[in-house]
């Protein structure tokens, strides 16, 4: 039976490697084509790799199938066989990191701990607020398990530098892959770096303009092949909200993915969602005011779903399942604040990735900043001082709600309840246990 596993386990490496090497003779055979051939898109390009990737993962499948109780996985490997296995795909891949968060967890200014790491970074920030804006308007009424395929599908494409199913979603439609609307251009370093930017037309309106650089609206091919000549890869979502889901991402072989998900305190989203989103926390202002709140509302039954959909996503990832063994690491916005550069250095060991220079600098001049920058996406803060500050802007009676709904989720993070109001404002007490988080 052992000889059976290690032929197995050579035929997974054997694989890898052709997998890679394949990628890279494509990607060749692609440039050459596009000379005699200009008019290819991302999409056509993308269908030629996709090929060997689709050939060599279904030769992958049925060696698999020969042993009954791998169930499709690497489960019976042991923790060497498995390392051996990363590192030949490490050693010839790119490496894709996918930040998970829900609004309001800081995951803007995490995001930008791998968007200003330098040339070698593709990152995009929210690609799927796309989705979201053409199939549920209100953002309220997306409870982020209706379209999980989608989103799945649309991540796993950009990971591939394939843009075309998200252009689909793109509000009006981009002519010849070219469109102005493509959210928070501005927010990636890649989309607005020389080789993307085409001439500016100053008839065409883009809101989200580049502030580097004057461009024209994004050329979606030329995003592409700038993606395609990145070793990394990152996108920073708030709307992937069950890890299950990503799945078949993570068993892709085309892929070497990480995910880091991203929490923060309960009470300190609400209050901060509460300032973020005025318009739509009317009830719970209204509740402050009366000092009661209807626990059977509608309000309180999504708070405790999205507290549920965290604890759940969080449960699966630290049990690590084959799927996601070393693939999954849990991170508390409070831990970032207090030692932004320690956290950061674990996030990039965690990836695989070099912590760059331009990532450790940036780090330094925006979590050190004496007057914090306005808007509601900002990435320049006082960062020690940022992790409490909501504790003075919360109503004890609405900090109580959330202890109560979102309890499970708060003792799995390490969020320590308050009493009374006396306690929730005083910043001599922690509210944060010491806890570590094994990845």
């Amino acid at each position: 039976m052992k000889s059976k596993y290690a032929i197995l386990f050579i035929c997974v490496v054997a694989l890898v490697i052709i997998e890679k090497e394949s990628s890279i003779l494509s990607r060749v055979s692609d440039k050459l084509s596009q000379m005699h051939n200009p008019q290819q898109t991302p999409e056509t390009l993308q269908d030629k790799s996709n090929t060997t990737a689709r050939s060599s993962f279904t030769v992958l499948k049925v060696l698999l199938s020969k042993l009954p109780s791998t169930k499709g996985n690497y489960s019976n490997f042991s923790e060497e066989q498995l390392e051996e296995v990363d590192n030949v795909g490490n050693s010839l891949d790119h490496k894709h990191v996918l930040l998970m968060a829900s609004t309001r967890t800081g995951s803007s200014f995490v995001g930008e701990f791998f968007n200003q790491h330098g040339e070698s970074m593709f990152y995009l920030f929210e690609p799927l607020w796309h989705v979201e804006r053409m199939l549920f308007p209100d953002a309220e009424a997306n409870n982020g398990t209706l379209l999980p395929e989608i989103y799945r599908d649309i991540i796993q494409a950009l990971f591939l530098c394939d843009f075309s199913p998200l252009e689909k979603f793109i509000s009006p439609p981009p002519q010849d892959h070219v469109t102005p609307d493509l959210f928070r251009r501005e927010s990636s370093m890649a989309l607005c770096e020389e080789r993307v930017c085409t001439p500016e037309i100053k008839e065409v309106f883009e809101r989200y303009h580049c502030k580097t650089r004057h461009c024209g609206p994004l050329n979606l091919t030329l995003a592409s092949e700038s993606c395609l000549s990145k070793q990394y890869r990152a996108i920073k979502t708030v709307r992937v909200r069950l890890l299950e889901t990503l799945q078949p991402l993570l068993e892709d072989l085309r892929l070497d993915v990480r995910i880091i998900q991203l929490v923060r305190d309960p009470r300190a989203i609400l209050a901060s969602r509460m300032v973020a989103f005025s318009s739509k926390y009317q009830t719970w202002k209204t509740w402050a005011q009366d000092g009661q709140v209807p626990e059977d509302n509608e309000e309180v039954k999504r708070l405790k779903g999205n507290c549920d959909q965290l604890r759940i996503s969080a449960e699966m990832g630290l049990s690590q399942p084959p799927w996601l063994r070393r693939r999954y690491m849990l991170v508390r916005y409070e831990d970032i604040a207090r030692n932004p550069m320690q956290k950061a250095e674990e996030m990039y060991k965690f990836t695989g990735i070099p912590f760059s220079s331009q990532a450790r600098e940036w780090i330094l001049r925006n979590t050190q900043s004496v007057q914090e920058a306005s808007g509601i996406y900002s990435t320049q803060k006082n960062s020690s001082e940022q992790a409490d500050k909501w504790r003075f802007s919360i109503p004890f009676t609405l900090a109580q709600v959330v202890q109560k709904v979102c309890g499970p989720t708060m003792k799995l993070f390490g969020y320590k309840y308050v009493d009374d109001e006396k306690t929730l404002v005083n910043k001599s007490v922690s509210l944060l246990e010491e806890k570590q988080f094994h990845y």
